[in-house]
């Protein structure tokens, strides 16, 4: 595989109906993808058997309820959560919320070590 490359600019489109969903990368069992919501927009609850599910606010903010804990998050916050544990997001925040998400299967315990 060669590196890949692209600008999440590009990934960023807002609906007035509903949220967005954007593949910026998926490889094997990877993916990554930005979710775009306006005001009031949420993600219904769901889970990712299997994997861990990384997330980055890039802007805005709102509230994830994961395993019916409600955890506050702004721009810049990066959250993990199970993929077994229940999740969902609402974006009560009054702005435009971009969300960078990645779920991935770690290939083995070599990649997951400090250096």
């Amino acid at each position: 595989m060669s590196v890949k490359q692209a600008n999440l600019q590009e990934y960023i489109e807002y609906s007035p109906d509903n949220f967005t969903k954007r593949i910026v990368f998926k490889e094997g069992e990877s993916t990554v993808f930005v979710l775009n919501f306006t005001a009031n927009q949420s993600l219904p609850k769901h889970k990712h058997p299997g994997t861990n599910v990384y997330l980055l606010v890039l802007s805005g903010g709102g509230t994830f309820t994961i395993d019916g804990k409600d955890v506050k998050a702004k721009a810049n916050d990066v959250l993990v959560a199970d993929g077994e544990e229940e999740f969902a997001f609402v974006n009560d925040t009054g702005e435009n919320t971009s969300l960078y998400v990645m779920l991935n299967k770690v290939p083995s315990e070599q990649y997951v070590q400090n250096i």
